[in-house]
């Protein structure tokens, strides 16, 4: 009977560990101690698109119609925090210049709107009323618990984190333009005759960047160039007003990125991440790696904007008797077809904003294959774009057929937003475990290297 007793308890033993063995791996990784680096449930990336729609609308009702760039840089700070609370938490992917983590119990989506949340309210106090109710309606969506507790406070340490990176760097500074009125030279153009926009841009510390002059291009072509000549006839011809030899679809290109072209890539942004479900830290990942891309592409154009001052095609041509270039003709009564920022030529903002988000994208994705639905509230459609390149080319070319950059300053905004794509990738939003942390995408540049079609 004794005998029979401890082998009935050795049985029950094994019998035992067998079935905890089998529940633990019915369970998956998040009920092991794997060490907790995941949350016990899946996270719902939604959060981060939703506080991207409320920070566009944030961003775009505080600077209004401004014919600038300044809203890739609070894009680019908000989805900075935000990855920060997310990668934080689920791991995966290497922080923005931060060595903090956040519980792995916490609510990466508590952790994400409280990031934004709090970043918008310190760069945007005015929209406290519409923030507070839109995060109480966040938070809301949330189940209460320790998990929330703690999302809550780690979305708070992100964000005050970036706020604290960002102090003193350069934002508003009075940076003057102070080029003298010459053949080449920028100078307020028609019909308001704004000063140059935002000058602070050109000397913002970027996100990403050594210097905001790091990728800086070389200058624009010598008046005296046939190169030159050839760029003014171009947008004499194809960007008029009126008189243009422009086809319908052209002028439609002109005026579909006639817009922000930022507010465009966030709801490109948002839906590409919808319909591919991406998970939360791969939906923050995109974010931020798309919009601080953006941000430093436009420090890179305004530096060149500051740097070489170079005139917009209007005051070219306006001014063709002055350039001694024989292949030019002036025409004082020519008009572009859209109004011509405030600002110089060269480079085109942009054409490095695109030049950048795609080569981003393109690196992250390991394809040219961007499939981005793509909308402008100006001509109220949407355009599908299967790759880099359609997108770079229709972004040049609109730039030329609106009548407000030359081709040189496109190509050449294009291009060192290419650089700064990829130097984005290789220094930053690495996968933990990769093997080769600093190695370049094998992706091609995204910018075309023809002309007009």
């Amino acid at each position: 009977m004794g005998t029979f007793g401890s082998v009935g308890r050795a049985v029950v033993r094994t019998v035992t560990a067998f079935l905890l063995l089998a529940v633990t791996a019915m369970a998956g990784p998040t009920a092991t101690a794997e060490g907790g680096n995941h949350p016990p449930r899946s996270a719902d990336p939604a959060a981060i698109r939703e506080w991207n729609a409320i920070a566009t609308d944030t961003i775009t009702t505080s600077l209004g119609a401004r014919p600038s760039g300044q809203a890739a840089i609070w894009h680019g700070f908000v989805s900075a925090a935000v990855y920060n609370a997310v990668v934080g938490i689920e791991g995966r992917y290497a922080p923005y210049k931060w060595h903090t983590h956040g519980p792995s119990t916490a609510s990466p989506e508590a952790a994400a709107v409280t990031a934004a949340h709090r970043v918008l309210l310190t760069y945007f106090p005015a929209s406290r009323a519409p923030l507070d109710a839109a995060y109480a309606g966040s938070l809301a969506k949330i189940p209460e618990g320790r998990a929330k507790r703690q999302g809550v406070a780690f979305g708070e340490r992100a964000a005050d984190h970036l706020i604290e990176l960002r102090e003193g760097d350069g934002r508003f500074a009075p940076v003057q333009f102070t080029a003298s009125p010459a053949p080449g030279v920028w100078r307020p153009t028609p019909p308001a005759h704004l000063p140059f926009i935002d000058t602070w841009l050109g000397r913002l510390r970027p996100l990403l960047l050594t210097s905001p002059a790091q990728f800086r291009p070389g200058g624009p072509p010598a008046l005296s160039s046939a190169r030159y000549a050839k760029d003014v006839n171009e947008v004499k011809t194809t960007g008029a007003k009126s008189g243009s030899s422009r086809t319908a679809r052209q002028t439609e290109t002109a005026l579909f990125f006639g817009g922000n072209l930022v507010v465009q890539f966030q709801e490109a942004f948002r839906d590409y991440t919808a319909r591919h479900h991406l998970g939360i830290a791969d939906t923050a990942r995109l974010f931020v790696a798309g919009n601080a891309s953006a941000t430093d592409a436009v420090i890179a154009a305004w530096d060149a904007k500051l740097h070489y001052g170079f005139w917009r095609p209007i005051t070219a041509i306006h001014l063709a008797d002055t350039d001694g270039n024989p292949a030019t003709e002036a025409d004082p009564q020519w008009q572009p077809l859209l109004v011509t920022p405030p600002h110089p030529d060269y480079i085109s903002g942009h054409t490095a904003v695109a030049g950048a988000v795609t080569q981003t994208l393109t690196g992250i994705l390991g394809t040219t294959h961007l499939d981005l639905n793509v909308s402008s509230e100006i001509t109220g459609t949407t355009r599908h774009y299967a790759y880099a390149g359609q997108f770079n080319k229709d972004m040049i070319n609109a730039r030329v057929w609106a009548g407000i950059h030359s081709r040189t300053a496109d190509t050449a905004g294009c291009r060192a937003g290419n650089r700064i794509g990829a130097w984005t990738l290789t220094h930053y939003f690495q996968p933990l475990r990769s093997p080769r942390l600093h190695a370049t995408p094998p992706i091609q540049p995204t910018c075309p290297h023809g002309s007009a079609s």
